[in-house]
């Protein structure tokens, strides 16, 4: 597989550094990006440790519902690497898990400005940019959409925002999807599941001690690792060559599957839900 250039938003901490560790460890050139410039610069030098072949990392400061500066994060890029081969919309925020009469104007306008306002963003730059790049092993470019909480139309108390603007989502791509269809620009979904990141165990904070506990036994059978997940997507990722591919670590049969281990063998635990 020959070198690529990977854009990652949302790549300071979380699924997104470790999705971009996964890539240049694999000899392709990333870029992460974050709305604090001075953090994806950081990032981007952490991860040239583990860079082969020869890969960069690069970092640029982007909050992605300004089109402005993601329409500055893709010149960066290109003049940092020439061609973007694959951009993955991880950029994300997650609002404090609590009913929304509760919630401060902030915190609920946060969440769709940056999850699906972010997005829409990002694809019709990407889009419009791959669409004048030359084509390589029959494509311009590939984009992909990270699935969440809410995506499938599940709900919890709590996370009316940030499932709505995931389920909005889910809405949008499809379409993309279909609008793009016969294009030279290949655009997908990319679905981690539950993992073990700092969004996710914030949710301690926010709820009550019996709720937690219950949470936490879900997150046992369910979540896994940060590197276990993001090794897998990374992998699958490259190797997709379908328009509209659902690359989904855990498919609603393997969730019902570990449902039902969990009554015969204890789940493993994890360090870091251990340790929340």
């Amino acid at each position: 597989m020959s070198s690529r250039t990977i854009v990652v938003t949302g790549s300071t901490k979380g699924i997104g550094f470790g999705l971009a560790k996964q890539f240049i460890a694999r000899g392709h050139n990333v870029v992460v990006c974050g709305r604090n410039s001075a953090n994806a610069e950081k990032a981007a030098s952490e991860l040239q440790a583990f860079a082969t072949g020869g890969a960069k990392a690069k970092g640029f400061g982007c909050d992605v519902s300004d089109m402005a500066q993601v329409e500055a994060l893709w010149a960066g890029a290109k003049a940092a690497f020439e061609r973007i081969d694959i951009w993955i919309n991880n950029a994300g925020a997650i609002n404090t898990m609590r009913p929304i009469s509760e919630l401060d104007a902030a915190d609920i306008l946060s969440v769709p400005r940056t999850n699906l306002i972010g997005t829409m963003n990002c694809c019709q730059t990407v889009i419009n940019g791959m669409n004048g790049q030359e084509i390589v092993e029959g494509t311009k470019g590939a984009l992909y959409n990270f699935e969440g909480f809410g995506s499938d139309g599940t709900k919890t108390e709590g996370l009316s925002i940030y499932g709505a603007s995931k389920f909005g989502l889910t809405y949008f791509t499809k379409a993309l999807i279909k609008e793009t269809k016969g294009g030279l620009v290949r655009v997908g979904f990319l679905s981690p599941g539950m993992v073990t990141t700092e969004m996710l165990l914030k949710a301690k904070h926010d709820v009550s001690p019996e709720r937690w506990k219950k949470m936490k036994w879900i997150y046992r059978i369910l979540a896994n690792d940060v590197e276990t997940v993001t090794a897998w997507l990374a992998e699958n990722t490259l190797a997709n060559t379908k328009h509209g591919a659902h690359i989904a670590w855990l498919t609603t049969g393997k969730a019902a599957l570990r449902f039902f281990k969990s009554f015969v063998v204890k789940p493993k635990p994890l360090p870091e839900l251990e340790a929340a």
